[in-house]
């Protein structure tokens, strides 16, 4: 008997022992009724039993062993891709979708085989069945990775935009306490806190543009005319106060100002030097070079301390990736600032790199004159 008959002969049986498996999925599986647990089943088994019937080329038949095969014009989705949204929707993981077509594969094989004696299965049949689960499974899989990726970063998303509110009520009201003049110990841990506050306000933004990110939105940016040398040196002036033991340089030389986005740039510049202070040498000073040229504006982060290897320098600019703070093993961060640095560095249609030697790290960003004004010439220092 060829295979494509006996699963439409044998359906009833096949979806019998689809269910029974998937009633075993627990705890996503435990309030769904029969229909729930057999869902899309039957679509696919008719799509793989229509797909046998189908002539095709060794061509073909390698491409849909691999996942690849063509995609109709008029089926935005196959029932393999619908299962997979289902099945995450309802709570399943990936492991436990896979195994549904791990079992379905054992179970038609089995019956089918059973059914053929005494004679033998067709194996060329056998052959086309298990390309035709692997492209379900291929479906199933990366659409699946789609839906609960998308439902994370929303979480994540929603998170970081609930979580403002309260943190800008700890922020007034230790600003609120910071100006009572109550006393020594009153005035510090108000400081705390507002330096704490900032801190995690600066997580929530880096959380809040990777999900843009991640979500196909970007980073958003909004250019007006600015002057490079104001805006970093007021982001210089927060930084230091933020890190008041270390010592950071700020100089600019030439003509920096042009069409940018002046608040991304100091989230860009913060990222930066929060990462030279972290990782470089406590004793040495993080120094921060703004040049003008004729087309560009170059901004340099320089810290000394320890070569980084070239492996981590290769992923440097991945999101979610950490180094290891010398200082500090337990210290916070979500390893974003690298990244939404450079997504800021192509929101402007610039690049940035790391270089990393024995003499120490640096950042370059290159950042186009979208719209330059005449040069002032000379250098100047930012005390």
């Amino acid at each position: 008997m060829r295979l494509a008959d006996f699963i439409l002969r044998d359906m009833a049986r096949i979806l019998t022992e689809w269910e029974a498996f998937a009633a075993t999925l627990v705890p996503a599986a435990r309030h769904l009724d029969s229909l729930a647990l057999r869902d899309h089943a039957q679509q696919i088994l008719l799509a793989v039993a229509k797909d046998l019937t189908i002539p095709q080329t060794r061509l073909a038949q390698h491409e849909k062993s691999v996942g690849r095969a063509p995609r109709l014009a008029d089926a935005p989705e196959t029932a393999a891709q619908t299962h997979a949204l289902l099945r995450a929707r309802h709570g399943f993981n990936i492991n436990q979708m896979v195994g549904e077509y791990r079992a379905l594969r054992a179970s038609v094989l089995r019956l089918w085989i059973d059914a053929c004696l005494p004679d033998l299965p067709d194996l060329d049949d056998m052959i086309r069945f298990n390309e035709a689960i692997d492209q379900a499974v291929a479906e199933s899989v990366g659409f699946f990775d789609t839906q609960v990726e998308q439902a994370r970063n929303l979480l994540l998303g929603m998170l970081g935009h609930d979580m403002r509110s309260p943190l800008q009520t700890i922020q007034t009201t230790a600003r609120f306490l910071a100006a009572l003049n109550a006393g020594d110990k009153v005035s510090e841990a108000a400081a705390r806190l507002i330096r704490s506050g900032a801190r995690m306000n600066a997580l929530l933004d880096d959380l809040c543009d990777f999900n843009r990110t991640k979500l196909g939105l970007g980073i958003n940016i909004e250019p007006n005319g600015v002057d490079l040398a104001l805006v970093f040196a007021d982001a210089v002036d927060q930084l230091r106060a933020a890190h008041p033991a270390h010592r950071i340089e700020f100089e600019v030389a030439g003509d920096v100002r042009g069409v940018w986005d002046g608040l991304r740039l100091q989230q860009l510049l913060s990222n930066l030097v929060t990462n030279a202070v972290t990782y470089g040498a406590a004793d040495a000073p993080v120094r921060v070079i703004v040049t003008g040229q004729d087309a560009e504006v170059r901004l340099a982060v320089w810290n000394s301390g320890p070569p980084i290897d070239p492996q981590t320098l290769s992923q440097i600019f991945d999101p979610l990736k950490r180094g290891q703070d010398p200082h500090n093993k337990n210290a916070p961060g979500l390893g974003l600032g690298l990244y939404i640095a450079s997504e800021i560095a192509k929101a402007h249609c610039g690049s940035i790199e790391a270089r990393s030697e024995a003499a120490g790290t640096v950042f370059e960003v290159r950042l186009p004159r979208l719209a330059g004004a005449a040069d002032t010439g000379g250098l100047r220092a930012i005390p």
